[in-house]
């Protein structure tokens, strides 16, 4: 029963990862993470199938093996979380609290966001360790 929930999880979440990418209120990678996950615990097939995805797998990849985002994608996010703080939450008809704190989870996931590593850290070889 918990493959097939996680199953249907990963169906979910990979449907608004992809409406996501179209749409500009729903984000794409974080469903895409999640569905990998929850492929991860429920079908192999399909886990190894969004891990070499010609389009996403290698992101997946490399947020999965190394907490890496990478300068492109961290671009793109910080173009997209500027224009909604600078364009969209003023125009919005709600309470200045309510933008405020809008606002202020929008610049906590920028700093997220930018705070990532951009490539993978090299393994560096200790010299003590090489046996000739």
């Amino acid at each position: 029963m918990k493959k097939i929930t996680f199953l249907i999880f990963g169906h979910l979440t990979l449907v608004l990862g992809i409406v996501g990418a179209f749409l500009p209120v729903l984000p794409t990678t974080p469903f895409l993470l999640l569905a990998a996950y929850f492929y991860s615990k429920s079908n192999t097939k399909l886990h190894n199938w969004i891990l070499n995805h010609k389009y996403f797998g290698e992101s997946i990849k490399q947020w999965h093996e190394h907490g890496v985002i990478s300068k492109k994608a961290k671009a793109l996010a910080a173009i997209m979380l500027i224009l909604v703080m600078v364009l969209r939450i003023p125009s919005l008809d709600v309470h200045i609290m309510i933008k405020v704190v809008a606002n202020a989870i929008l610049l906590g996931v920028l700093y997220f966001v930018l705070s990532r590593p951009s490539k993978a850290k090299q393994k560096s070889i200790n010299q003590d360790n090489l046996k000739l």
